[in-house]
């Protein structure tokens, strides 16, 4: 069975939802779970390095800043490694990966996002979702990035078939797998669908 990851991004983790497609075209959830992007020993900064990095002197606040973006990076693969290691091993074909993602983000420099607290808030929201989309490049997969505020409308597109249509298979997929079902996982699983389809 092919299958695909669909991801949704928060600081310091993000929910993953894996939907396969069979043969005949029939959808199912493969696997559904947490993946924490951050170690437990530095949750205290790095779920937001640039807040943790505001009232640092510069030089260290770009050091703190770099560690939280670098850390995410490893952590990232490594997650997306241990996935793919999974499904793999229980005899999935993984196709894809896709990420919710945002709008882009200007180049600003750390100093720059530093000195407008909107922009810590910006960078922050970006950081997880670029570490996974990198990670499922680094890890061989085909990356798929899905606008999250444009979701309905790409899917509708991509599935040809209308949102309603799609809100009752996304449910029922919720049904079959159970709790915890939210916006998160269903928004995740949307993503998976776009994937298996592009």
């Amino acid at each position: 069975m092919k299958v695909a990851l669909g991801i949704k991004a928060h600081s310091g983790w993000a929910a993953l939802v894996v939907l396969g497609s069979s043969l005949n075209g029939d959808l199912q959830i493969v696997d559904r779970r947490r993946l924490e992007l951050v170690e437990k020993d530095d949750e205290s900064w790095a779920k937001q390095p640039y807040h943790a990095a505001e009232e640092l002197d510069r030089d260290e606040a770009r050091v703190l800043v770099k560690r939280g973006i670098e850390t995410a990076r490893r952590i990232a693969v490594r997650e997306m490694r241990s996935a793919i290691k999974r499904l793999r091993e229980d005899g999935y074909e993984v196709e894809a990966s896709a990420v919710l993602m945002g709008q882009p983000m200007p180049d600003w420099t750390v100093d720059e996002i530093l000195a407008v607290h909107f922009r810590m808030h910006k960078a922050e929201g970006v950081l997880f979702r670029d570490v996974l989309a990198r990670a499922a490049t680094t890890c061989g997969l085909r990356f798929v990035g899905v606008l999250e505020k444009q979701l309905a409308e790409l899917a509708e597109r991509a599935l040809e078939t209308s949102m309603s249509r799609l809100q009752k298979t996304i449910a029922a997929l919720g049904k079959s797998a159970g709790p915890p079902w939210g916006k998160d996982q269903k928004d995740a699983a949307l993503a998976a669908m776009i994937a298996l389809r592009s």
